[in-house]
């Protein structure tokens, strides 16, 4: 694959984004599903990247080089992460995807901190934190929230399912008794009619 497929996949989605304040690394939302080879592919621009990223983090020193490492395998564990989320399209893959947003948030928050001493290192370090803890705990509860509905729906179809073949029986002992007032080859013609249209052998 060419180094431009490999810095399109990069600019498209994968959850690769440039350092910010708090919220930097935004979860995505994808709906597209994404094939094998684009998943292996983006899983190897993640690589690739974090490579590149790594190695502009040598020409700083002291808690800047860390913050830049952070920075870097954020952005690597974020696009893998998201890759597999397209890639699997399940609520627990997004829930993964999102815990790796709020875990790269915290890593580089903390490298952050560090650059600060006494009191106002210790909130730091607490509000990065709790950062970390509400981002899983939400990212949690969004795939609590999902099973719960696609479980939900599941039990509202196979009561549809149950429902739909009670009627179809009640309607088919309609038919039968129907055919109960006639006599005769008239009387076998009706019932093999309404085994035949009711599924019946």
């Amino acid at each position: 694959m060419s180094k431009l497929m490999l810095a399109l996949l990069v600019s498209t989605g994968l959850g690769l984004v440039g350092p910010a304040m708090a919220q930097m690394y935004a979860p995505k939302t994808t709906t597209t599903p994404m094939s094998k080879d684009v998943y292996n592919a983006a899983k190897a621009s993640a690589d690739a990247q974090y490579k590149v990223d790594k190695d502009a983090c040598s020409s700083m020193g002291g808690n800047a080089n860390d913050v830049c490492v952070a920075d870097a395998k954020g952005k690597e564990s974020i696009a893998k992460a998201e890759a597999e989320a397209a890639y699997e399209r399940t609520p627990k893959a997004r829930e993964a995807a999102r815990v790796a947003h709020a875990q790269a948030n915290y890593d580089v928050a903390i490298e952050k901190c560090d650059d600060r001493a006494g009191n106002v290192k210790d909130v730091c370090v607490k509000e990065a934190k709790a950062q970390l803890v509400k981002g899983k705990s939400d990212a949690k509860v969004d795939r609590v929230t999902t099973d719960a509905r696609q479980d939900a729906g599941a039990r509202q179809a196979d009561a549809r399912k149950e429902a739909d073949e009670a009627s179809r029986n009640a309607e088919y002992q309609v038919a039968i008794e129907r055919c109960d007032a006639q006599a005769g080859t008239a009387k076998e013609a009706c019932v093999s009619g309404a085994k035949l249209r009711f599924g019946k052998s």
